[in-house]
């Protein structure tokens, strides 16, 4: 139905837009030098007011449609059926039914849930039909109204720009809201969390083992929150990652701008940047089937031994996955960096490694520390790499030949499972998400003000 509903009011939109446009040149007799907006604007006007009430329309519609019926479902039950149930049963009571309305059905519903799943489905359908209707007529109501308000002195580009602008800042309230709402999610579940667990064992204990019981009868560790060995862990493999990263895609950064001819440029530069595009769970099957084994088998060589998630392999995958971040950023800056510069450190003599050293890279310093900085955001924050080639045992070392866990591996693994959100092993994944969300933050803003406060600009 969706799709009927979305379909038809972009219909009529453009129906709105050429109505509009021929309205703007009936108007003034196909004389358009008169008017006070071109035609398009006309068009564009009646069109942006046929379809946006419209399509609001339909958004509140679904937003509060399922509520509503869910909430009709419920009043329409038999008073045996819900009586004496808390609020999570008549939910998953409900649940059952929509469950039962969709075709999937378990077990042997009683006559009073196939009852209810018909009701169900034609309250859906009713709703459905009556949303279409309803953003029809809206739309056709704007259609007629806007159509009359075109005439020779309608500033219709003033109308078409606030109706932009409207968008424009609508669209920003969402990206503001929607990380206000991934802040306030994460503290309120990490406070929640600090209820049960103290601060000072989450910040500074150093044993991580969040197994505890969830039944009376459960036999689990008692449970133990100190995160000291998750943050060594994600420190020492972006520690990695970095010094992989960091001369890898500055050597290449200097080589591209400064010694590769255009040809050679044109080849290496899209190839190096495809790193980025590669999807992280590939990077992940690539550490687990060929880094990590080749590690291994050339410690068993030299007689070392490297376990088989080592954060050496983590590492080293995730350290080739940010080379582009890090050659981009000094690519761009250095090649920022005005030729004439380049010129008066020749005209004194110097070589042009010389130049690269003192000239070129002081210069560029700005950009290029601005993209390590994002590079390490990155590294602290990547997951798919970590959870398939690092450990899941948090062990507090800085040999990068054991396996060690990291932030984003312990928050998949604590939400796996179907456990609830009220107690401390679930909650702790928040907790490591607030304080990975904080720390990668900072670096971003961190890399944004170095960026900004040494940055030189030259004639």
């Amino acid at each position: 139905m969706l799709t009927i509903v979305f379909t038809t009011l972009l219909a009529i939109m453009a129906a709105g837009y050429i109505i509009g446009r021929r309205r703007a040149y009936a108007v003034v007799n196909g004389a358009p030098e008169s008017l006070h907006s071109r035609p398009v604007y006309h068009g564009a006007f009646v069109a942006a007011w046929v379809g946006l009430p419209a399509f609001l329309l339909v958004l509140i519609w679904l937003a509060l449609q399922g509520a509503v019926i869910e909430a009709l479902l419920v009043d329409s039950l038999p008073e045996d059926k819900i009586r004496g149930l808390a609020p999570a049963q008549i939910d998953l009571l409900v649940s059952e039914i929509e469950s039962v309305a969709a075709g999937n059905i378990f077990g042997q519903p009683d006559a009073s849930i196939f009852e209810a799943a018909d009701r169900y489905n034609t309250w859906r359908e009713i709703a459905q039909w009556a949303m279409f209707v309803c953003a029809i007529a809206a739309a056709m109501v704007g259609l007629a109204l806007t159509r009359r308000r075109i005439a020779e002195k309608f500033r219709a580009r003033h109308g078409v720009e606030r109706v932009m602008n409207i968008i424009m800042i609508a669209c920003s309230m969402i990206a503001i809201l929607t990380t206000l709402g991934i802040v306030i999610s994460l503290l309120v579940e990490a406070l929640r969390f600090f209820d049960r667990v103290p601060v000072t064992e989450f910040f500074f204990g150093l044993n991580w083992e969040p197994q505890i019981p969830i039944r009376e009868d459960q036999v689990t560790a008692g449970g133990a929150f100190g995160a000291i060995p998750v943050f060594a862990g994600t420190l020492l493999i972006a520690s990695i990652a970095m010094l992989v990263a960091v001369p890898t895609g500055l050597f290449s950064a200097i080589y591209l701008t400064e010694y590769a001819n255009p040809r050679v440029r044109t080849i290496i530069k899209p190839i190096l940047e495809v790193l980025a595009g590669i999807p992280t769970v590939v990077y992940g099957f690539f550490a687990v089937l060929t880094v990590a084994p080749a590690m291994r088998t050339f410690g068993e060589m030299i007689g070392m031994d490297i376990a088989p998630n080592s954060a050496l392999a983590a590492g080293a995958v995730m350290g080739i996955m940010i080379i582009p971040f890090v050659s981009s950023f000094s690519d761009d800056a250095i090649n920022a960096v005005p030729h004439s510069m380049r010129e008066g450190s020749y005209g004194l003599g110097a070589t042009k490694g010389e130049t690269i050293k003192n000239v070129l890279l002081p210069a560029a310093l700005p950009g290029i520390m601005g993209g390590i900085l994002l590079a390490v955001s990155r590294a602290i924050g990547e997951t798919m790499i970590v959870v398939m080639a690092a450990g899941l045992i948090a062990r507090l070392t800085a040999n990068p030949f054991e396996a060690v866990t990291t932030v984003t591996v312990q928050i998949v693994t604590l939400l796996i499972g179907d456990t609830e959100f009220d107690n401390p092993k679930t909650l702790a994944a928040f907790a490591l998400g607030l304080v990975l969300f904080v720390v990668t933050l900072g670096l971003n803003v961190f890399a944004l003000r170095i960026v900004q406060k040494y940055r030189e600009k030259y004639e």
